[in-house]
C-alpha cells in the first residue's frame, strides 16, 4: 500500500488583520516543515465500521479524518468512497504532536482528501478539495495545496504560494495542551490590535528568513501574548531566539542561521 505523508507546518508569522463574526481575520506565512510529517495509508479489514489505525486521543467523532470523509462524502455521493471505507482502515502514523501549532490534525485531514481523489479517481481539482477542507478547518487548504512556503489569509481560506526555499527548521513542542479558541478569546478581550494594509503587504513580501532574523517572538506572532498570560507555564520553556508557531505549545527556530 503506498503511504503518504502529512507534513507539519509553522507559522512564520502570524497577525490579526480583523473580525468576521465569530472568527479573526489572519495573515500568516505557513511554512512546511519537511523533516517532521505523519504517515496515512489505507489497510484492508474485516468490519464494515469506518476504522482509523493510530494513536489518538480522541473520540472517532472528534478525529479530522473522519471529519474529511463526512465532507468528502456529502459532497461526492460516492459510492466508491463508502465501499472503500467498509473494506479499509486509515492507517495514521503520529509523528506531528497534537495540541501544538503544527496543523497536524489539519495535515492529516487534507492527506486524507488527496489520497481518496487519487485512489478512486474522483477527479476533484485542488479548489473543490481545498472548499472541502475548509469545513473541517481553517488550516486544511494550506496542506491540500501542498505549497512548501504560502502565504494564508482571510479565515484561512485565501492560499497564496510563496516562492523561496524552505528553511531547515528545528521544533521544539512542551507537553502543554493549549486551546486555540481559548487563546483566540483572550487575544480579543486583552491584546486586541489588528495590522493595517501597509503592514500586511510589507509582510507577504518579506522572505520568511528575514522575518525570522528582525522580529521577535512577540512582534511575529500576535497568540504568543495571550497564550503565555492563559499557559503561564509556557514561560518556562521559552528559549531566546525561538519563535512561536500558531496558537502553540510549538516553539521553533532555524537550524542554521544563514547571515546575511
Amino acid at each position: 500500500m503506498k503511504i503518504y505523508k502529512a507534513y507539519a507546518k509553522v507559522n512564520i508569522f502570524l497577525k490579526i488583520t480583523g473580525k468576521r463574526d465569530n472568527y479573526h481575520e489572519i495573515l500568516s506565512r505557513f511554512m512546511r516543515v519537511e523533516s517532521l510529517y505523519d504517515e496515512l495509508c489505507f489497510v484492508p479489514k474485516q468490519e464494515d465500521a469506518f476504522c482509523i489505525l493510530g494513536n489518538f486521543s480522541c473520540a472517532l467523532e472528534q478525529n479530522t479524518i473522519y471529519k474529511a470523509y463526512l465532507a468528502l462524502r456529502e459532497f461526492t455521493h460516492s459510492e466508491s468512497l463508502e465501499k472503500l471505507m467498509r473494506t479499509h482502515a486509515v492507517q495514521v502514523r503520529k509523528n506531528i504532536p497534537s495540541f501544538a501549532g503544527l496543523g497536524g490534525g489539519s495535515s492529516d485531514a487534507a492527506t486524507y482528501l488527496k489520497m481518496c481523489n487519487e485512489v478512486l479517481h474522483l477527479n476533484l481539482s485542488l479548489n473543490d478539495l481545498a472548499r472541502i477542507g475548509l469545513q473541517i478547518g481553517a488550516d486544511v487548504p494550506f496542506f491540500i495545496y501542498g505549497y512548501k512556503s504560502a502565504n494564508v489569509s482571510g479565515i484561512g481560506e485565501i492560499v497564496e504560494e510563496f516562492d523561496e526555499e524552505s528553511l531547515d527548521i528545528e521544533v521544539f513542542t512542551p507537553k502543554i495542551e493549549i486551546s486555540t479558541p481559548r487563546v483566540y478569546q483572550v487575544y480579543r478581550e486583552d491584546f486586541y490590535a489588528p495590522i493595517d494594509g501597509f503592514e500586511a503587504k510589507r509582510l507577504k513580501e518579506t522572505s520568511s528568513l528575514d522575518i525570522l532574523q528582525s522580529m521577535d517572538v512577540k512582534e511575529a506572532n500576535d497568540l504568543f501574548a495571550p497564550a503565555l498570560q492563559e499557559y503561564k507555564e509556557l514561560k518556562n520553556h521559552y528559549k531566546h531566539g525561538y519563535h512561536f508557531s500558531g496558537s502553540g505549545s510549538s516553539f521553533f527556530k532555524i537550524k542554521d542561521t544563514k547571515n546575511g
